[in-house]
């Protein structure tokens, strides 16, 4: 599915013969921001072990993709010698499971950064880009959340990115490598898995509804998210890449600035198929969610000149299109 943005338009020809590097780049937010970088000329390496349910077939035929993980020093400082530009979304997702799989999920998000960090450093890098997490303001009441705001990770996975933060900071402040940190919120859109127990909730409840089924919500469903269409994190890391000045470790949010109940969402999701027999079936509420998540966007309109590009219904109405053709695609593959 092509994108909503021109991306040409927004950027021009920032990103001409740039080699980058993108590790987690066959993943769903990977996998379009490579897309993006390749369609405004760069030159694009694709680094990704598939542990995530990546596609390398989503990426641009000219993407260079190697299989294989952060982990690997060896071939990850191989894949990045010779880029300038690193943008790190490897890791592994899901509060969930990362209560399930604590070490795992420090091995691969927090080690890894690491990894990266230094593979980027021996090489030369200019910036490195990481995908931080609104995880990590943990479930303080205060809203909107603002960058300055101490940590608070209910969730080993939150825990794994807020240290990804400290070390991208470090390595701007000792090591002479500059980073940003980009705390996205709820990140939604095509191509985001929900094929496993751990989907997040749109495409969850996308795969629920599409069949008919109804969508299960845990919790009372009060609890409400900044959803975020994906191509706005696409734009900010542009932004972020491009910026002319040091940003010196910098953490900044990435949203859209506007709050939806779960319950809502089941609501809108409903309407968009004209289903509004399929209610949600409630259950218990899952251990490490946060209530409520609402992102000031003062920071990043400020530092990045970010503003969100595409708004939440729009988005809504591409991933449903998305979701409805690869069902259809997929029942007759069968």
């Amino acid at each position: 599915m092509s994108s909503l943005t021109d991306w040409r338009k927004l950027h021009g020809g920032n990103f001409d013969r740039q080699a980058v590097l993108v590790t987690g780049g066959a993943g769903f937010i990977g996998s379009h921001l490579a897309a993006a970088l390749h369609e405004l000329g760069a030159d694009v390496t694709v680094l990704d072990d598939l542990s995530g349910g990546g596609d390398p077939a989503a990426l641009p035929k000219a993407v260079h993709f190697v299989k294989g993980s952060i982990l690997d020093q060896p071939l990850l400082q191989k894949c990045t010698e010779g880029r300038r530009l690193v943008f790190h979304q490897a890791a592994l997702g899901s509060v969930p499971r990362s209560i399930e799989q604590p070490r795992l999920y420090h091995d691969v998000n927090a080690v890894g950064t690491l990894c990266v960090l230094e593979s980027a450093r021996l090489a030369g890098v200019r910036r490195v880009m990481f995908a931080a997490s609104s995880s990590a303001y943990g479930d303080s009441p205060t809203l909107p959340k603002i960058e300055t705001m101490p940590t608070s990770p209910r969730s080993p996975y939150a825990a794994t990115k807020v240290a990804g933060e400290a070390l991208l900071a470090a390595y701007a402040v000792s090591l002479n490598l500059d980073t940003v940190s980009l705390r996205y919120f709820n990140i939604f859109g095509p191509r985001q898995s929900a094929d496993n127990a751990y989907a997040a909730v749109i495409a969850a409840f996308a795969k629920a509804m599409l069949s008919g089924k109804r969508p299960t919500i845990f919790g009372d469903g009060q609890q409400s998210r900044d959803f975020t269409y994906v191509d706005n994190v696409v734009h900010a890391n542009l932004l972020a890449a491009s910026h002319p000045q040091p940003l010196g470790g910098a953490i900044i949010n990435i949203a859209c600035g506007g709050r939806i109940s779960v319950n809502q969402l089941a609501r809108e999701m409903a309407q968009w198929l004209r289903r509004t027999d399929l209610t949600p079936i409630y259950a218990a509420e899952r251990a490490g969610d946060v209530k409520h998540s609402l992102a000031d966007l003062s920071l990043a309109q400020s530092t990045l000149g970010y503003a969100p590009i595409v708004d939440f219904v729009s988005g809504l109405d591409a991933t449903m299109q998305w979701y409805r053709s690869a069902l259809a695609a997929h029942t007759q593959s069968k």
